[in-house]
């Protein structure tokens, strides 16, 4: 709840004082439907795990994570990279979908090209320098895409994906869900379902 609270993308949240959970949006959050990954063609999809925005002193951003007061150009510099992962299973999904909460608040495609920040061996970063931002929710309990992508790829994976339940668990902000519901598969960050 404080994920989703700390991100804005609950209307009607108060913070201030007593902090106050509308419960007609508990109640349409409740009724989210859980994501359908076989639709995506692919055996599993790497899920960025995001928490609120933070404000960071790099070159290329000024914030990390998931927010509802980032315009656009803010947010995919926001989430594109700079994690500890597998690039080529990252890029091998096609889609990336950002989850806050264990919902899809933003997706993610153009993943074909990544960076490396220099790390030396296996615990480096990478970031996706060509990532485009298909969709993002500005209110959950009403998901509709903030975005206007022009790709019709694009727009049909976040129509897909854009507020749905999409449950995952690792140790980092990247897991990997597997395609197919019927199968649990471990990653070396812990458990996806």
């Amino acid at each position: 709840m404080k994920k989703l609270m700390a991100t804005g993308v609950v209307p009607g949240v108060r913070e201030t004082g007593r902090q106050v959970f509308p419960l007609a949006a508990l109640q349409q959050l409740q009724a989210r439907p859980a994501a359908d990954l076989t639709v995506l063609g692919t055996a599993e999809v790497a899920v960025l795990r995001s928490d609120a925005p933070q404000r960071v002193e790099e070159p290329d951003r000024e914030w990390i994570g998931f927010g509802t007061d980032m315009d656009a150009a803010q947010l995919l510099a926001a989430l594109s990279g700079w994690w500890r992962c597998d690039p080529a299973r990252v890029a091998a999904g096609g889609v990336l979908p950002v989850t806050v909460a264990g919902f899809v608040v933003a997706v993610l495609t153009g993943l074909t090209e990544w960076e490396a920040d220099g790390t030396v061996g296996t615990a480096g970063r990478y970031r996706f320098p060509k990532a485009r931002l298909a969709g993002y929710l500005t209110d959950l309990t009403a998901p509709a895409n903030a975005a206007d992508p022009a790709d019709t790829e694009d727009a049909r994976l976040a129509g897909l994906l854009l507020g749905t339940r999409l449950a995952s668990v690792s140790g980092g902000p990247i897991a990997y869900a597997t395609t197919n519901p019927t199968t649990d598969t471990a990653d070396e960050g812990g458990v996806t379902r």
